[in-house]
This record gives C-alpha cells, structure tokens and sequence, in this order.
C-alpha cells in the first residue's frame, strides 16, 4: 500500500496546493472538510470540523488507505475570525477552538494506530503563533496553542519513529488572506511589502516546506518560519 496523507482543508489554498503536492509524489490524499478538493484522484471526506460527529467518517478514510506505508496528517484547516481579547464572548472562542485545536487533537488519536515508522503528524501554524497583531485575539490564541501541542506532540512520540513539525507561514496568496485584504490593490501592495522579497508567498511554497518536513524526520519538533523575510514594524 502506497503512503497516504490527510488534509484538513485541502479544498483551497495551502491545503490544496499540499494535496497537488503530495499527488504529484504518488502519495494517497484524504481532504478533511466542508467543500471538496479539486485535485484529481483526491479522496473527499465532507464534514465540518466545527461540529461534533465527523470522526466515523475520517477514520473509514484513513483505514482503507492503511498499509505499511508512510501516513502524515497535516492540521491545515483553520478558521480566522475578525475579534478582541477583551470584547469576544467565550462560546465564539469555543467554537474557534473547536477547528483550530481541539479537530487536531482529535485526529491525531484517530491516526495514532496507523502511523508506522516514518509517518508524521504536521501542524500549519502562523507567523502569529510566536507573535500578535489587533483584531484577530482567536486565531493568535489558537495558533499558539497549536505550536504548543506540536512540542506536546514531539515529547510524546518519543521511541516511535514518528515525527512532527510546525509550519508558520506567512503573508500567503490564499482565499482567506485576499478576503482579509479586500480588494483595494493599495492594501494589497502594503501587505506584500511587509515581506523582504516585496511580494506574496505562493501556497506552492509552503506546500514545499510541508512536504519536505513529512519526508525529514531530522526536523521531529522544529518550529519553521516561512515567511520569505518579514519585515517587522
């Protein structure tokens, strides 16, 4: 049986760009959520990580794609909410939590007995797991949270041969980031700008990094930044 990797959001940006990614090196991919992946030969799974109940569906997934090969689950899906630190009410950061934290923890126990030896467990996380920016107190919150269970994760892997890792990615040209920006090319400009190349990460490049730390087990408990340089202000 040839290597498989699930996805939790591959229908669109990074997500998507690891599923090609991933194809294109023959591995198996699952895409875990609401609208499907594009990508050829993608096996979909349409459930909502917000709502309790989806994890019969993965796991059929996930078992009848088992074998002796490699299994990596990339924790990509996330939901970025425009909130406050000291005005957000609890159950809009429980419901936050549910996607962004609470949906990888519950994934990696449902990958725990299949991941052989050279299986992974990666997290997508941010620049803004190490940092903060106004106006998006939820998603600081859970992408720290998230670099935070990878180094949880590390320590308690520790005899199995498998690995994990933390991608930050930065100012990426995803849907979620264009639809943050909005469509004045001025904002869009500046936001390249903050970058020491001057432009936008493509989702291609981070989709690189993931797979190059799916295939690295030397990087089990690294922290990677890539943001091509950014410019802090």
């Amino acid at each position: 049986m040839s290597d498989q990797v699930l996805i939790t959001g591959a229908s669109r940006g990074i997500g998507k760009a690891a599923a090609e990614r991933f194809r294109k090196e023959g591995w198996r991919v699952i895409n875990v959520s609401r609208g499907p992946c594009t990508v050829p030969d993608v096996v979909n799974v349409p459930v909502d990580l917000a709502v309790p109940g989806w994890e019969p569906a993965v796991e059929q997934a996930l078992r009848e794609g088992a074998g002796t090969g490699r299994l990596c689950v990339v924790h990509n899906a996330a939901l970025y909410e425009h909130d406050d630190a000291l005005t957000m009410d609890a159950d809009h950061l429980r419901r936050v939590l549910e996607v962004n934290v609470v949906a990888p923890l519950v994934l990696n126990r449902l990958a725990r007995l299949l991941l052989t030896p050279g299986s992974s467990l990666l997290y997508v996380a941010s620049t803004l797991g190490e940092k903060a920016v106004k106006g998006v107190a939820s998603y600081v919150t859970t992408k720290h949270a998230l670099i935070g269970m990878m180094r949880a994760t590390c320590q308690d892997l520790a005899g199995t041969q498998v690995h994990t890792a933390a991608v930050c990615p930065g100012f990426t040209d995803t849907e979620m980031l264009r639809e943050h920006m909005g469509a004045d090319p001025v904002v869009r400009a500046s936001v390249a700008g903050m970058t020491t190349f001057g432009r936008l990460i493509a989702p291609e490049e981070i989709a690189n990094v993931l797979y190059l730390c799916a295939t690295t087990p030397v990087l089990n408990g690294a922290v990677l930044h890539a943001n091509l340089g950014q410019i802090e202000r």
